[in-house]
This record gives structure tokens, sequence and C-alpha cells, in this order.
């Protein structure tokens, strides 16, 4: 067995990293030589993950533990005990650092619990296994077992100061091709009952000249996207203004930076920083779970709906920022219909994604001490997501679940963008609109089934057929959709038509670059659809050109042909 830590990361998708596990072996470089990093993703089998640290032949096994691989984890560390007997496995992060006790009464394979921020525990704990620096007995923010029978907990470690962590990507070839997850502050400085955040009230900042050398690296590393991890970006103007100023003066065309963001908490001059920025350069998420003044209160948030929406309308305006607006079913006071009005208020501030969450009662968070009150019933199994409340049914929930799945699909997925607006105007409200797509799918069995890409355009046409009249309209805007988005050599059936001898002249003439554009005729007029959402009965000629696509909303562009352009002459 060789004498070494095994810091275990297992991710949601391969292209993620573990910020945290990175973190804490940087901050423990003088253990440099007896700590390996090993990531994995929960798309993997638990067999092939086993059988990797099997083979590594650690001395200490630690875990990193999320909402999200908690499961797997555990699987995990039952099976490898049974393999490795004489082990240390430990396990730290949110996900087991506010029921450590009761962990390790439930997990007797597991010798110890880090609880909270790890890097100076980890460290300490480093002196322990290596060193012999240290009894456990000394380390704080760690529950551990003495003799295998009695579980002790020690004081909590001090909360440090951010900047000592040290910068953990300058080996940048690790993390080709993959999301770099960054952190300039710690702590929040809302009470939001739901979220882990809320605990820790003590917020702390990076130095902001380390913050810019950071960010320095990233950019002229050509990174793809650099996203923030800070709780809520934004909270501390001068701090997210330096930022936002510094990637603005230094964008490299290329690097996208994420951040988290109360959006009601914006000014001008902010928006005014944000109106000049590269399409691109950033992109916004911004929780607004809720537009139930009563349950916006009872949850303890104090957002500003009328500045939220002004906000995002004037972002939308820019069209250079994705924006992605999430809202949270299970909500104390939120019943099946002002659940509803949240999802059309919301739906009607345009963002470019609409994230249907449903509400996870965490360990530690307010919402688990209020559950009772509130008669919420959940998952016994993670993400411990509800089953029900006071206000929401299982049927509910149900229905809910069939909205969100049409709304990953023909909003989300920005595949749909023009055919859904048509289709929007024929239903009273969008909820509506979805929930009558949802039914078509369920009644058809059509949410049995992975479907194609081509097939969900097909699918769609399938339900407005049978919804309404033939629409010759619909038929000439979904064939706009699928082809900013696809380029596409074998016609779908529903996009056939009489023009394609005319537009043969044109191919043979410019086959040098004809994989990269598709010409189109249409029966409307497609630039005034998209411009004013108004349509106008005139044949056109639209070439799509997939040379350069919105990093946006990941269209191609377009342009206009008069039958001369295209002409073999």
């Amino acid at each position: 067995m060789q004498n070494k830590v095994l810091l275990v990361a297992i991710n949601a998708k391969y292209i993620h990293s573990n910020l945290a596990v990175y973190c804490l072996k940087e901050y423990s470089k003088e253990y440099e030589n007896e700590i390996e990093i090993a990531e994995y993703t929960i798309n993997q089998y638990t067999d092939f993950i086993v059988q990797s640290i099997y083979k590594k032949r650690p001395k200490i096994i630690a875990f990193s533990c999320y909402i999200w691989n908690i499961s797997y984890v555990n699987i995990i560390i039952k099976n490898l005990r049974k393999i490795l007997k004489d082990v240390e496995i430990w396990v730290g992060g949110p996900e087991v650092s506010y029921r450590a006790r009761n962990y390790l009464e439930e997990f007797p394979q597991v010798n110890g619990v880090m609880i909270g921020e790890g890097e100076k525990t980890f460290n300490k704990l480093c002196g322990y296994w290596f060193k012999n620096e240290y009894e456990l007995s000394d380390i704080d923010g760690i529950v551990y077992r003495k003799n295998d029978k009695e579980i002790l907990l020690n004081s909590k470690t001090a909360l440090m100061d951010l900047s000592e962590v040290p910068f953990p990507y300058n080996d940048i070839e690790k993390f080709k091709n993959k999301i770099i997850y960054y952190e300039s502050s710690r702590g929040c400085p809302f009470s939001c009952s739901y979220c882990l955040s809320s605990i820790d009230k003590q917020l702390r900042f990076r130095d902001i000249n380390l913050v810019k050398k950071e960010l320095k690296f990233f950019i002229d590393n050509k990174i793809p996207q650099v996203k923030f991890v800070d709780r809520t970006f934004n909270c501390k103007k001068s701090h997210a203004m330096e930022i936002w100023n510094f990637i603005y003066e230094n964008d490299n065309g290329i690097t996208n930076f994420h951040f988290e963001i109360s959006a009601d908490l914006l000014d001008d001059e902010a928006i005014e920083l944000i109106s000049r920025m590269r399409e691109g350069l950033i992109q916004l998420e911004i929780g607004v779970q809720t537009t139930n003044l009563k349950t916006i209160k009872e949850i303890n948030r104090t957002t500003n709906i009328d500045k939220l929406r002004e906000v995002v309308k004037k972002i939308n305006g820019f069209k250079n920022t994705h924006q992605h607006l999430d809202l949270i079913a299970g909500l104390p006071y939120e019943d099946l219909e002002s659940f509803k009005k949240s999802f059309n208020d919301v739906y009607e501030m345009s963002p470019e994604q609409l994230q249907l969450g449903f509400l996870k009662v965490l360990s530690g968070a307010l919402m688990e001490k209020k559950s009772k009150e509130y008669e919420i019933e959940i998952c016994d199994e993670p993400p411990y997501e509800v089953l029900s409340t006071k206000w929401l049914s299982y049927d509910d929930i149900l229905e809910l679940k069939k909205i969100e799945n049409m709304v990953e699909i023909y909003y989300n997925s920005r595949q749909f963008v023009n055919t859904i607006s048509y289709l929007e105007k024929k239903f009273k409200t969008p909820y509506e609109m979805y929930e009558e797509l949802g039914n078509y799918y369920e009644v058809h069995k059509l949410d049995e089934v992975k479907h194609s890409r081509i097939k969900l355009y097909e699918n769609l046409l399938e339900f407005v057929n049978e919804y309404f009249e033939d629409d010759e309209i619909f038929s000439e805007i979904l064939k706009l959709d699928i082809y900013l988005r696809e380029n596409i050599k074998s016609r779908p059936g529903f996009a056939e038509n009489e023009y394609k001898e005319i537009l043969r002249p044109f191919y043979r003439k410019y086959k040098s670059v004809y994989k990269m554009v598709h010409i189109e005729m249409f029966r409307i007029n497609i630039l005034k659809w998209i411009k004013d959402r108004e349509i106008v009965k005139d044949n056109q000629i639209i070439l799509f050109d997939y040379n350069k696509i919105s990093p946006i909303n990941h269209c191609c562009n377009i342009l206009e042909l008069k039958e001369e352009d295209i002409s073999g002459e």
C-alpha cells in the first residue's frame, strides 16, 4: 500500500472540474508527493471507480461530497471498505458538513468528516498522517471516531482569509477542455431559507489584485469558460465592477465568464458597462425563484421583482449577454396557481434559459427546520427533492415535471425560438402552451422515448396539426428554426418544396463553400418575422451562413438573396 492520500472527486459531467480538491492539494504543497487527485463522473459505473481507486493503493481516501454525487460516494465507500480494510476513509463537503455525526453513525466504514472550509483542516490532517505533528484531538474542523466506537466533535475551524488560498490552476493543461471554476468570494450576505450559504454570514473577498492576476492567466491561456462560484457575485458593487471592468478591458474575444447575480442590485453604471461588452463575454445566472411576494418574504429574500424585470429587459435589449433565470417549485405559500403566475411572469422576461427547478431540502438549511410546519414531504434519497407540501400536491408536482420537460426541450434548447414565439400567440398564457404540449407528449407516449433533434421538430409540427388546422405559416417558421441551428443536407419531410431546381445553379457555382451555407425558399418574409414578429406573405430567398455562430443564441447568420444572386450566371 502506497503512503499517500487520494482526493476523490466525482463530478456531474466530464467537462466539470472540482475546485475543492485542487485547493486542498495546493494549500498542502509541502505534502504534494503524498497527495494524488482522482476525478470521475456520475456517468461512470461505481464498479469502475472502485476498481480504479483500489489499483492506486492509497493509505487514505478523502471524498468531496455534494448533493449530486453523495449516492455514488456512499456505494463506493461501502465496497471499498470490504477490499481495503486498513485504509482510512474521510469525507468532506456541504453534503456531509451539516450532519457529520449522523453520517458517521450511518456509515461505520468512514473514519472522519472534515466540516466547513477544508484547506487548513486537511493540511493539519496531512501533518497527522505523514509527520505525526498532531493528534486528531488537536485538529479543528473534524468529526471522527475514537477507538472505532466513540464519535468526537472538535471545534470549528476559524474562517480563513480567502487570499491565503493558493491558485490551483498553474498547470492549466490538466484542465484542457474543461470548465474552470473560480472563487473570488466566500459566504453570502443573504438568508434564503433553502440555501446552505445562508448559514455562514462572514462574507469574505479575495484580494482584487490577486483576482486580476489570476483572471489574466485565464485570458492569456484563452480558456473557453470561467465559471465564478461566488454565491452572489454582485453583492459588493465595487468588487464586481472592478472585475467586470478588468475582463472588459482585457477581453481576448474567446473567454466567457459566468456569474450568479442578483439582478435587482444592478444600478445604471453596471448596466451601462454590460451594454458595452462583447457578445458572449459574460453570462448571468439570476435566481428569481418566485414572484409571489408572500413566498419571497417567508423564504427570507428581499427581491425587488419590478426592478429585476426592468434590469433583465434592459440587458435583453443589448443582445450581447446570455441570461439564465431560475424558478423553484415547492416553496412555502406557493400553490399551483401561484406557481403558474410565477412561471408566466418570468417567461415574459424572455431569458435565454428558464430553469424550472424543484425544492431540495438540505441538511442544515432553515427549510429543513421548518419542513414539518410546511408539511413538506421529500425523497429519502439525494437530492432530497420535494414530493409535496401543504400547498402543492404530488399530482401538482407531476404536472410541473411535464412542464419542466417541455421547457427543457422546446425553450432552453433554443432550437425552436421562432416556432415557440409563433405558437405562444395561440394560447392564453405560456404555461398553458407547455401544459398542452406536455399532455400531447403523454397521450402519445412521446415522453417515454428519447428523440433525435429532427424528430423533435416533427413532434412539434404534429402537435400543431392535431390541435389546430393545418398551418402553412407554422411550417415555414419551423423550417426557419431548423436551418438557423442545423447545417443539414438531408432535408426533413416537412421542409420539402418545389424550389430545389432553382437553387441547383447556386450550388454548382459555389461548390467550394456551399458546405457551410444553405439556401432556402420561404413563402413569408422571414426577415420581417424575425425583426417585428409580423407575418407578411412574400416569397423570399434566405441564405444561412454557418461560418459564424452567435455565442448567445447559437444561430447562424442569415442574408436575403435575390433570384439573380442564385443564378448560375
